[in-house]
Formats: structure tokens, sequence, C-alpha cells
């Protein structure tokens, strides 16, 4: 019997280890709930790129904040989760410009706000790599995060040319 309560008591304690832990782990979406809402309740590709864009400059604030001001613990788990979260808000923005010219919809405003955006993300991500402030802990997230930046900037360069052309009105 006192096997047993010694096992259950162990038992227990491990879970609630478990719990513990699962509760203070980051969030491997890189989208809080809301955010994801706003995604889903977004009625045009050009407000959800919109979004995305805006989702990635405020991860690359925090990312910036979070150099300046480093976390007690877990600072490096931070920096590589927050440039993870902006290479995911701009390639899903990317990848919602190429939907969109394969279905030949009218996104001429996201693809300029993406020309214009990541061009100034690009800028903001040379300058962090310049400064090199404890660039060994996120350098390769960094490196990923240049290159796809530039793509993006390539590819919206291209989609500008691709992009279904306005309709036009017809004099009478």
């Amino acid at each position: 019997m006192k096997r047993f309560r010694k096992l259950l008591l162990a038992s227990l304690a491990l879970l609630f280890l478990a719990s513990l832990a699962h509760g203070q782990t980051i969030q491997k979406d890189y989208l809080s709930n809301l955010e994801a809402d706003k995604i889903r309740d977004a009625e045009t590709p050009n407000e959800r790129i919109k979004l995305f864009l805006t989702f990635a400059d405020d991860r690359l604030k925090k990312f910036q904040y979070e150099l300046d001001h480093p976390s007690q613990t877990r600072h490096s788990e931070i920096l590589n989760y927050l440039m993870n979260s902006y290479i995911g808000c701009v390639d899903d923005a990317s990848d919602l410009i190429q939907e969109g010219i394969e279905k030949q919809q009218n996104i001429r405003a996201g693809i300029d706000l993406m020309s214009n955006k990541a061009k100034e993300f690009l800028e903001i991500l040379k300058k962090i790599s310049a400064d090199a402030k404890e660039i060994e802990i996120y350098k390769f997230n960094l490196d990923d995060a240049i290159e796809g930046t530039q793509d993006a900037i390539s590819d919206a360069e291209k989609a500008k040319k691709n992009v279904a052309p306005a309709p036009t009105r017809r004099k009478n």
C-alpha cells in the first residue's frame, strides 16, 4: 500500500512539473490568437498582406527592444523566436501575393506595400547585422531573414509586372 502511494505521489509530481514546463514554453505558432483572428477576418488579400507586414514590423521592433533590454531568462530563445516569427510573417505575405496573382485578384496595393516595407525591413536587418550585438545567438535566423526579405522584394518586383491590369472604364 505504501508503494502504491509513493508511486501515485511521484506520478502526480511528474504531471505537475510537466504542466509547469509546458506553460512556460514559447508558443510555436508565430501568430497570437488575436492576430490569427484578424487575418481570418480580413476580407481581401490586400488587407491580409497589410496585416502580415504589420505583424512582421512588430516582430522586428520587439527584436530590437530585446537586444537593447535583454530578458533575464530565455534571452536567446526570445531573440530566435522573434526572428523566426518575422520570417514567417514576411513569407506568408509573399505567399498571399503569389496566390493573388494566380487567382488574378487585384492586389496592387499589397504588392506596393510589400515592396516598400520589405526594403525598410532589409535596411533594419542589415543594420542589426552590422551592429553584430550578440550575433552568435541568432546569426542563422538573421541570415535567413535577410535572404527571405530579399526574396520578398524580388518577388514583389516580379509581381508588379505579372499582376492583372486594372479594369478600364469605357467612355461613351
